[in-house]
């Protein structure tokens, strides 16, 4: 297997591993900083928590370990937690913003919307 088909499959893994306290999976809120697979198909799983108090963030690490670890094709798995960078809402896909209900914050092309940081002139 290649690491290219071996990292959509994890990348699929991640999609089904959610948020114990908002409702979306760990790829799309942008938890998952990256993925490194090296000769061996050892895997490299960087990512962050929503916060640093996240009552379950041991658990959940080795949950992303185990489930990652059982895909196909791995031999071994390590999660490696950051927090630089921190966590925004910003990093979530625009799929996740939209179900959540937030405003979305991409700028709009269409001139009905100024960028947070300009003015309409």
């Amino acid at each position: 297997m290649n690491s290219q088909v071996l990292h959509k499959d994890i990348v699929d893994v991640c999609k089904t591993i959610y948020d114990p306290e908002i409702p979306q999976n760990i790829w799309d809120l942008g938890l998952v900083y990256s993925i490194d697979i090296d000769e061996e198909k050892n895997v490299e799983v960087v990512m962050t928590l929503t916060t640093p108090s996240c009552p379950v963030g041991p658990e959940f690490l080795n949950t992303v370990k185990v489930r990652v670890g059982e895909v196909k094709g791995v031999n071994k798995c390590n999660v490696e937690l950051v927090w630089d960078p921190a966590w925004k809402p910003e990093m979530m896909s625009e799929e996740s913003q939209m179900m959540l209900g937030m405003e979305l914050n991409r700028p709009i092309l269409d001139g009905t919307r100024a960028p947070q940081n300009e003015s309409w002139e």
